[in-house]
């Protein structure tokens, strides 16, 4: 049986992971959610265990110390965390795990798992991505400041992924996302399977 994929998005924040992610999942049914636990508050409309899992920072450092995340950083004073669970055994049953996770987190995943397809997400203009944070309206002056300063880094580290896809309208990029997914299937190195069963003929 073939392998399944693990798709990691990621961006600067404010590029619109969230949605792209939702959307991507909406109209790929076969396509599992990894959900990520996290010691942030929710925001309006965030439920436990669909959206992220919301643990305290005493439960959180539990989980790291009994090596129970794939990978897990600090972001601005709030923990985030892949839940390692039973993503390997879904990926060999042939499941594809998508993965929605900060800048930090994914360079770690790269590092244990580098047949990820690792997809960065990039805002149309940095004009746009201030305009998307500000949207928010839970932005500070100081915080928005921050992560707009942190943004540009980050658009730098874009460079180490496997994939980029400009978020310009959220229905072109899933479609950008979906068009990924079928060249990494159709790889040779992920059907030798097929090529093995008809040599065996």
């Amino acid at each position: 049986m073939k392998k399944g994929l693990l798709i990691v998005v990621s961006g600067p924040s404010g590029t619109g992971k969230g949605t792209v992610c939702h959307e991507l999942l909406a109209k790929t049914p076969e396509l599992a959610y990894s959900i990520s636990a996290t010691t942030r508050a929710p925001r309006a409309g965030e439920q436990d265990g669909v959206n992220y899992y919301f643990l305290t920072k005493e439960k959180f450092e539990a989980m790291i110390a009994a090596g129970e995340f794939l990978e897990h950083a600090n972001v601005y004073g709030n923990y985030y965390g892949t839940p390692l669970g039973k993503i390997e055994e879904r990926r060999a049953a042939g499941q594809d795990i998508l993965l929605e996770i900060d800048i930090q987190g994914a360079l770690n995943v790269m590092a244990k798992c580098p047949d990820g397809v690792f997809i960065f997400l990039l805002p149309p203009s940095i004009e746009e991505l201030e305009h998307r944070l500000r949207g928010r309206g839970s932005e500070t002056a100081e915080s928005l400041a921050r992560r707009m300063g942190n943004a540009k880094k980050e658009i730098g580290i874009g460079r180490r992924y496997k994939y980029v896809v400009v978020n310009d309208t959220v229905d072109k990029a899933v479609q950008d996302i979906q068009a990924i997914l079928v060249a990494e299937h159709s790889r040779v190195a992920a059907n030798a399977h097929l090529f093995e069963e008809l040599e065996a003929e």
